[in-house]
């Protein structure tokens, strides 16, 4: 008999509902884990906050309504996740930021002694990061 509904749930792709509850539980705790990386980031230079934010708002809109709406409103965090959303934006206070943070993160590793490889690969990296986030709207 079990083997008959486990069959019927892949046939007609329905999910027990165990399954439903124990994933929208593991994108809440993905979504607060995003939240905590993006408030380290408001007081560490080099984390960004507002991508953590985005990701938080994607795995929340997947966990629970309560939380999305918690972070969409929330009158720190919600205006530029609703700009993102709306326009693809960036403001241009967080590409300066970002920027500062590319230049000190490429600072850093000359100033450690990076080896010329890695070097290479931030630059391509951090250019393409750069590139990527001066061409969103303003």
């Amino acid at each position: 008999m079990r083997e008959a509904s486990a069959h019927l749930c892949v046939l007609t792709r329905r999910r027990p509902r165990v399954y439903i509850q124990m994933m929208r539980i593991v994108w809440a705790v993905c979504g607060f884990i995003c939240v905590g990386l993006g408030a380290i980031g408001i007081v560490l230079p080099l984390l960004p906050t507002v991508p953590f934010m985005l990701l938080a708002a994607f795995c929340f809109a997947r966990s629970s309504e309560a939380l999305h709406r918690w972070l969409i409103e929330h009158p720190t965090f919600g205006p530029p996740i609703e700009d993102w959303n709306e326009r693809g934006a960036i403001s241009r206070r967080a590409k300066v930021l970002a920027s500062i943070a590319i230049l000190a993160a490429f600072g850093l590793a000359l100033v450690f002694g990076a080896p010329t490889t890695a070097l290479a690969i931030q630059v391509v990296v951090l250019g393409c990061v750069a590139t990527f986030i001066w061409t969103r709207p303003d």
